[in-house]
């Protein structure tokens, strides 16, 4: 592959992934005055986040189908639509409805898109490392552009309807490079799952220990995302304060999510990099609990969950023999994995509001990352054989 052949998918790639987080994230900071001007209860007001959330997890199987009947390459400019859609749609969304659809089709979107990225990785790099690692990056990248920039849209804009519709701009762009009009349907494109054994990759203990190690990062990326300005606030920083936590936390991830997939490459100890990350988030979630420094302790998970969100998305790329197999045990992991993630922020509002106290919730997050951390002991050799999931033929 030249360099022209190397660089525009990468450009491709890096696009798309701007496109997958900033329709939920660019919601948070807007949150309140949607609330405001929607007439919409904190239940429902959370359902914008949580809804697309779970949609990412449960439409997430039909990636491979979707990927069958066209192509990777088609399946994903589809999903892009739908994402660009979605997102446009906000500019009237002047009942809460309109909000909630518009967070269920974004949701399928991003569960399309997601796992046939790791598969066209798997398919156009032989090295994919330095690619998983902008890929992360830019999903990083993108999730911070929504959340940053959300508030001063709204004022240039004066409508906060205009400030959340503005993301669909990023699809258009990614469209560019993903939509070929004179595409042709070509079987060599497609990633068939014919040879796939789903019934041995049902049971397959490895398979389910990469899914659940995506399930538990992901349900603590979450979690913390969504409570870590209301913990900061309750040991009494302001909002302000609080809020730049989460944009401190935000910034740390972005060099550990490009770096550690590299480092993991280079050094083939994915157990090191493994354990050491959730060992961050563990070191800060304990700082959280003794209320010691969480300017500091938003760093540390900020780090910690940069690298194990990259070693995330790495593994079923490392595991998979090819194209189809990455796509089919991305999309495995990301649906059992974010129909779990799902559950986090519910979990912690609910033992708070039982409590009175965020103390329960914050070592219900330690006991997560310790259970993490046993299944990264069994993940962590790369020297085991991949796992098997093409059917034999005698």
């Amino acid at each position: 592959m030249n360099a022209k052949q190397t660089i525009i998918p990468i450009i491709a790639i890096i696009l798309a992934s701007f496109n997958l987080r900033p329709v939920i994230t660019s919601v948070s900071p807007l949150l309140g005055t949607i609330r405001e001007s929607l007439h919409m209860s904190a239940a429902t007001a959370s359902l914008l986040t949580s809804l697309a959330v779970l949609c990412m997890g449960l439409f997430a199987p039909f990636a491979i189908q979707l990927a069958n009947r066209w192509s990777i390459e088609r399946a994903i400019a589809y999903s892009l639509i739908l994402i660009g859609l979605a997102t446009a749609a906000r500019f009237f969304a002047y009942s809460a409805w309109v909000m909630l659809v518009t967070a269920f089709l974004s949701g399928i979107g991003i569960a399309i898109a997601g796992p046939l990225l790791s598969g066209y990785i798997k398919e156009k790099f032989s090295n994919p490392s330095r690619v998983i690692g902008l890929y992360s990056l830019a999903l990083v990248v993108g999730a911070g552009l929504g959340s940053g920039l959300s508030i001063p849209l709204s004022n240039l804009f004066h409508s906060w309807q205009a400030s959340a519709a503005s993301w669909a701009i990023l699809a258009l762009i990614a469209l560019v490079f993903w939509w070929k009009p004179g595409e042709q349907k070509s079987d060599a494109a497609k990633p068939s799952s014919t040879g796939i054994n789903v019934k041995h990759m049902l049971t397959n203990q490895k398979a389910w220990l990469l899914t659940g190690f995506f399930g538990l990062m992901a349900f603590m990326f979450y979690t913390i995302m969504a409570w870590l300005p209301p913990i900061a606030e309750n040991m009494g920083y302001s909002k302000h304060d609080a809020g730049m936590m989460l944009t401190l936390l935000t910034v740390a991830q972005m060099p550990a999510t490009f770096l550690v997939p590299i480092l993991n490459n280079r050094f083939q100890h994915r157990a090191v990099w493994l354990i050491s990350s959730s060992s961050l988030e563990l070191i800060g979630l304990l700082m959280l609990l003794f209320s010691y420094n969480p300017w500091l302790s938003s760093m540390l998970i900020g780090i910690g969950a940069g690298g194990l969100f990259s070693l995330g998305l790495t593994l079923p790329i490392d595991e998979a023999k090819d194209m189809s197999e990455a796509s089919f045990l991305a999309a495995m992991t990301q649906s059992v994995g974010f129909v779990f993630a799902a559950l986090g922020p519910f979990f912690v509002g609910l033992v708070r509001d039982f409590t009175g106290n965020f103390s329960v919730a914050i070592i219900g997050m330690i006991i997560i990352v310790l259970a993490m951390v046993l299944i990264q002991l069994k993940i962590g050799n790369q020297n085991q054989p991949h796992i098997h999931m093409k059917k034999t033929t005698s």
